[in-house]
């Protein structure tokens, strides 16, 4: 700070007051903001002296800092925002945890490689896509269906890999109204013996809009989470809003299985106890030999004709029962 010939103090002006003399530059991101005086020095001389604005190199980098300040803060702002993205968990990845536990990925994010249609060598065309790391099942419209809504034409896919005892996870997403399904304990040759051909028997997940689709009204057995046709869900029940994702989890392990709805089980039953076979007989699964038995089988996604998403979708073998 310099002092005028009268013997008075220099006073510190900000650029906010350097008026008709502050000169005006293009401001640019490249000069850090803790590099810019932000100090311009006014002398005043007495009365009837003019004050004015020096002229030195810091006096025109202070007329920039204002502008400067604006790009610093829309750096940092973005920033944050990577940063939380970045904070966010990768979709269709695996944990270092996950790895070590022995979880694999059943779908990859971007292609349905270990995926195929039921009794065919690939994915059917305009039944499913992948969209946005997603796995879609398209809306058919109207088109013929089967007693129980599926279409006579449609096209569950299946893993291309068979499993007996395992955990699986997934998320689901439905349109309004729609309905699907996550099905397993699946054989291929069993579910072809019966029309429609191309739609999975097995044990099943239920993937549900309860507010709008009508399947709803048929019973809890028919509610999201249960186990379709079997059991209905119970009171730790909470479904996400129509169009947000749920956390689905499947256990079927030495014939004990259970059905997780966002971190909740709502599921539980063991084959082969009297409480399962009295809800089995009852069921339209009752007159299927070999249905009920546990197996190799293959996991289903299930095309009941409505738009449906599903992501991050995994699995984990677990140690058969011991014998004795």
């Amino acid at each position: 700070m310099t002092n005028c010939p009268h013997g008075h103090r220099a006073r510190p002006l900000t650029t906010a007051a350097s008026g008709k003399h502050r000169r005006r530059r293009r401001a640019t991101s490249t000069v850090p903001a803790w590099a810019v005086p932000l100090v311009l020095t006014l002398v005043s001389c007495g009365p009837g002296d003019e004050a004015s604005v020096s002229d030195e190199p810091g006096a025109r980098q202070a007329d920039d800092a204002p502008a400067v300040l604006g790009t610093e803060r829309e750096e940092d702002r973005q920033a944050d925002d990577a940063a939380a993205v970045l904070a966010t968990p990768p979709h269709n990845r695996l944990t270092d945890t996950e790895r070590a536990d022995g979880w694999r990925l059943l779908f990859d994010g971007r292609s349905f490689a270990g995926w195929r249609g039921l009794g065919l060598d690939g994915v059917p065309e305009g039944h499913w896509e992948i969209a946005d790391g997603m796995i879609r099942k398209v809306a058919s419209g109207d088109v013929p269906t089967a007693p129980d809504g599926q279409p006579l034409e449609g096209g569950d896919i299946m893993t291309v890999d068979t499993f007996r005892d395992f955990e699986l996870a997934f998320e689901w997403r439905v349109a309004p109204g729609a309905n699907s399904g996550v099905k397993y304990n699946v054989s291929e040759a069993l579910s072809m013996s019966m029309e429609p051909v191309r739609a999975a028997l097995g044990y099943e997940y239920q993937v549900l809009d309860d507010d709008l689709h009508p399947d709803a009204a048929n019973g809890p057995n028919r509610t999201a989470g249960a186990l379709y046709d079997l059991m209905g869900p119970g009171p730790a029940k909470q479904t996400a809003p129509v169009g947000e994702f749920n956390q689905g989890r499947v256990v079927f392990h030495a014939g004990h299985g259970e059905h997780w709805l966002n971190g909740h089980k709502v599921v539980d039953y063991d084959l082969g106890t009297a409480e399962f076979e009295a809800v089995f007989a009852a069921s339209k699964y009752a007159p299927i030999a070999g249905f009920a038995e546990a197996k190799d089988g293959h996991i289903v996604l299930q095309d009941h004709g409505d738009d449906v998403w599903y992501r991050n979708v995994k699995i984990r073998e677990l140690p058969p029962p011991e014998e004795g």
